[in-house]
């Protein structure tokens, strides 16, 4: 799945080009608006198109790198599309109540939702030796702490990116993940603050049509990401199972049936009475160091001078 594309005329008939009344306003929100209709804002999409690409190539980068993004939206028309969406790209969401220090206190949150795992654990099997006044006390707590972190039981650590519907109703969200560093996508209605966040984008946040639209370009994102990551992961896989070097079996090859590694030439034999070298040589065909035996007329020579 590519990257999703947004068109203006989406936008157009999911009516996020609606702002709040003008008397709502937050002045800090002009560079957004496009100017006002029947006393409404309508915010400048020629402007929220290039932002919510921008946004979702963020969240793609997030994913693909193994981040993890968590989906804050507890309104009540916010609530269902942020759970779907959530759970369709196998990240995290908080739909109901967000809990002070849910980012900046994990450490006792993480023991809430051991606590929440355990209580599942326990009211899964027979629940041997408990009343029933005890039973339902387990499963009023067990429900309470679903509704709060049952979108985050399974995160393990916390999140990479935050994606938050309605800045205003969320704002003590924010507030933790600004402490934190951690970049913020959100949209930002007319009666909103812009300021802090990492990736605004300008819209309607009170339509369940725009906020749906939202969700599910942004679960789509992170689809992308998840699917750029396991292309990598397959990629690396298939450069390692590759052999090693052909290059050594070829050479193999022709030193054994190929063309000679090298030019050997026959050594000739040196021919009768050849001289190989000091000393080792054959001078006249006779074996060295063997005098020549004296012919007759020699040796009458001598016993003529001897007398």
């Amino acid at each position: 799945m590519a990257l999703p594309n947004v068109t203006m005329r989406q936008l157009l008939e999911a009516g996020v080009h609606f702002g709040h009344q003008t008397h709502r306003w937050n002045p800090k929100m002009a560079p957004f608006i496009y100017g006002s209709r029947n006393n409404i804002h309508i915010i400048d999409l020629t402007q929220t198109v290039p932002l919510l690409h921008q946004a979702l190539l963020t969240v793609s980068d997030v994913v693909a790198k193994g981040g993890r993004v968590l989906f804050v939206g507890t309104k009540r028309q916010a609530s269902e599309a942020v759970a779907d969406a959530a759970k369709s790209c196998a990240q995290y969401f908080v739909n109901h109540r967000w809990l002070g220090g849910t980012l900046t206190n994990w450490r006792t949150i993480s023991n809430s939702i051991k606590r929440l795992k355990t209580l599942e654990e326990m009211l899964q099997g027979e629940a041997h030796g408990l009343t029933k006044k005890e039973l339902l006390q387990l499963t009023r707590e067990k429900d309470k702490l679903e509704r709060s972190l049952g979108g985050i039981k399974d995160m393990g650590a916390l999140p990479d990116l935050m994606f938050v519907i309605d800045t205003n109703k969320e704002a003590i969200a924010i507030a933790e993940a600004r402490k934190l560093h951690m970049p913020v996508v959100a949209v930002v209605d007319s009666n909103c603050n812009p300021e802090g966040i990492s990736h605004p984008i300008p819209g309607n946040d009170d339509a369940g049509r725009a906020i749906t639209l939202y969700c599910d370009l942004i679960a789509r994102a992170a689809i992308d990401g998840i699917e750029r990551a396991q292309g990598a992961i397959g990629t690396d896989l298939g450069a390692a199972e590759e052999p090693g070097s052909e290059q050594g079996l070829e050479g193999d090859e022709e030193g054994e049936g190929g063309a000679p590694q090298a030019d050997r030439r026959p050594r000739k034999k040196p021919a009768r009475g050849e001289v190989r070298g000091p000393g080792r040589g054959k001078t006249d065909g006779r074996k060295p160091g063997r005098k020549a035996k004296p012919a007759a007329s020699d040796n009458q020579a001598l016993a003529a001078q001897k007398d």
